[in-house]
Order: structure tokens, then C-alpha cells, then sequence
């Protein structure tokens, strides 16, 4: 064959054009977007996969969104298989609430080195795991203790110095669950509280009941309950109805969940936080897919986007 200059341009121009669609997009001109939760068992995730959902059918037209989540909050391998399998079907972007701070960063690289983007929502990824890795993965999220610490400041205008307090916190092993304990322990401190326990309920609501009932039991005059989400909160408030004290402990959450609205006005519970969990799925997806449009590499992705976290109570409209 004989090579003209014309040949070599037009060969170049069809390795670039090659080039240009031959990373993991599942269709050239609609990115392909998976949304990886943790447990749907929790309202807190089915209502971001719902905002998901929703934001995904008014701009169907602009990408291709799919969605999952494990069935229970420790599920932590089930998730890296989800991870796994978005990697296997080529997405262009995993948005992803991890399970486990640590031990999904490691599939997480792997996506990233496949040329997927990855952008981190609701439990922020262990930045130490991460640096270990080579990797920066974009976290859009609210300041969990921040918002932690004004449910807890709340409760404190009903405590006095010296009263006693139980703090149930969720996957001791989340950043999100650790930064809320804390978010509860400063404002504690600053009312001269006394908390006389943290205990993992697993963010779910039997293991919540467990831990409040134990508490309770081992602390008959203990005067609050503060739960690091709303399903544990559940929990808490039934332990509270069976040993009698309705109305003398208080319980706080975080999440407002639709299921604590009545507890909230009937004084069951006294306050939670809401992160606005039908809108954290779609600021992840959105910052992926203007990611996508720039063309840019993961490492060129902003490190954090802090979104909004406010107290919830009776009084709130």
C-alpha cells in the first residue's frame, strides 16, 4: 500500500476519533451514571434513590441512570460487588454512599484507573485510605458534626449540667457515624453533660432498640438518647414507650425521615437534622456528569462540594 500524506491524515483522525470513544461510555452521546447506595431497607436512601429517579426523567434525554443499594448497612462486600459489576458494564461515572469509609476505596481505584469517575455522597471516604491509593475522590455532603452539633445544642436547652446521656451511633467504621458522635459529644460538653456510653446501632432500627434498651436499663436515670440517623432514633423511641419513660428521656436523630414527622409533633422525639437526602444523590450525579462534559480525569475534579444540613423540630415548617 502506498502511503500519501492524505492516507496518514485520515488514518491519524480515525485513531483520534477512535481514541475519543473507546473509554467506558455505554453510549457515545448518553453517559451512563450508577448510583450506588447503602441499605434501601433505610427511608434515608430510597428517598435519594427517588430524587434520583426524578432528576434522571427529567433529563432522560442527557444521560442513562442505574441505580442500587444493599440490604442491609454492614453489607460492605455486597457493595464492592455492585462496584465491581458498574465497572464490568463500563460506566462512565459511579456516584457512591459507601458502606465502609476504608474498605471501598480500593475498588474505587480500580474503577479510576479504568477511566470511570467516581464522586463520593452522604459518608465521606477516608482520606488517609484514599492518599494511600493515589487517588481524590470528590465528596458532595453536608458537615455531619456541624449538623449534629445543632440537633445536640438543641436537646441541651432541656438538660441541666450533670444530666446523663446515651449516644447510639451508627457503622463505627463510617465517617459520617464518627463525625456525627462527635458533632453530639461537643454540644454534651458544652451543656456539662454526662455521656455515659456510645454504642454502634448499626443504623438500623432493631439494633438501635437493643442498644437504647441496654442503656436504659443499665442507666435508670438517664435523660437522653442521641441517635446518629432516624431509624436508630426509631428504635430508641420504642425502647424509651417500653420502659415506661415516654416523655422523660428525650431522643434526638438525624436524617427527617418521613416515619419521625409524628414523633417529632407529638414530643416522642424532640429534634433531628435534615441533609436533604433527595437532592445528595443529584448533586453527585451532576457534578459527574459536568465532569463528563469538560472532558475531565478524576484527579482534576474538585475535592469537596459542602451541601446543606439543617435542624428539624416541631416548630419547623
Amino acid at each position: 500500500m502506498k502511503f500519501t500524506r492524505r492516507t496518514v491524515q485520515t488514518t491519524l483522525a480515525l485513531s483520534i476519533m477512535a481514541g475519543l470513544f473507546a473509554g467506558p461510555s455505554f453510549a457515545a452521546d448518553k453517559p451512563k451514571v450508577a448510583l450506588v447506595m447503602k441499605s434501601l431497607a433505610n427511608e434515608f436512601f430510597r428517598t435519594m434513590e427517588d430524587g434520583a429517579k426524578a432528576h434522571n426523567k427529567a433529563n432522560a434525554a442527557k444521560y442513562t441512570l442505574v441505580s442500587n443499594g444493599i440490604k442491609n448497612e454492614t453489607d460492605t462486600a455486597a457493595q464492592i460487588r455492585m462496584v465491581e459489576q458498574m465497572i464490568a458494564q463500563k460506566a462512565d461515572a459511579i456516584v457512591i454512599a459507601p458502606a465502609d469509609s476504608k474498605a471501598l476505596v480500593p475498588v474505587l481505584k480500580t474503577a479510576i484507573d479504568k477511566g470511570i469517575l467516581v464522586v463520593n455522597i452522604d459518608n465521606q471516604l477516608d482520606a488517609d485510605a484514599q492518599k494511600e491509593k493515589g487517588i481524590q475522590i470528590p465528596f458532595a455532603g453536608p458537615d455531619n458534626r456541624a449538623g449534629a452539633k445543632l440537633v445536640g445544642d438543641f436537646l441541651a436547652k432541656s438538660l441541666k449540667a450533670g444530666d446523663k446521656v446515651g449516644i447510639i451511633e451508627g457503622v463505627s467504621t463510617t465517617f459520617n457515624a464518627q463525625q456525627r458522635t462527635l458533632g453530639y459529644q461537643d454540644a454534651m460538653k458544652a451543656a456539662g453533660a454526662t455521656v455515659v456510653g456510645v454504642q454502634s446501632g448499626n443504623w438500623e432500627i432493631d439494633k438501635g432498640n437493643t442498644v437504647a434498651s441496654g442503656m436504659l436499663r443499665e442507666h435508670p436515670d438517664l435523660k437522653a438518647l442521641l441517635a446518629g440517623n432516624d431509624s436508630m432514633a426509631l428504635g430508641a423511641v420504642a425502647a424509651v414507650k417500653a420502659a415506661g419513660k415516654t416523655g422523660q428521656v428525650q431522643v434526638v436523630g438525624y436524617d427527617n425521615i418521613g416515619a419521625v414527622k409524628p414523633m417529632l409533633k407529638d414530643g416522642r422525639m424532640l429534634a433531628t437534622a435534615d441533609q436533604y437526602g433527595a437532592k445528595q444523590a443529584v448533586f453527585g450525579i451532576e457534578i459527574a456528569l459536568k465532569a463528563i462534559a469538560e472532558k475531565k480525569k478524576q484527579a482534576e475534579m474538585p475535592a469537596a462540594i459542602q451541601t446543606d444540613v439543617v435542624l428539624v423540630t416541631k416548630d419547623t415548617k
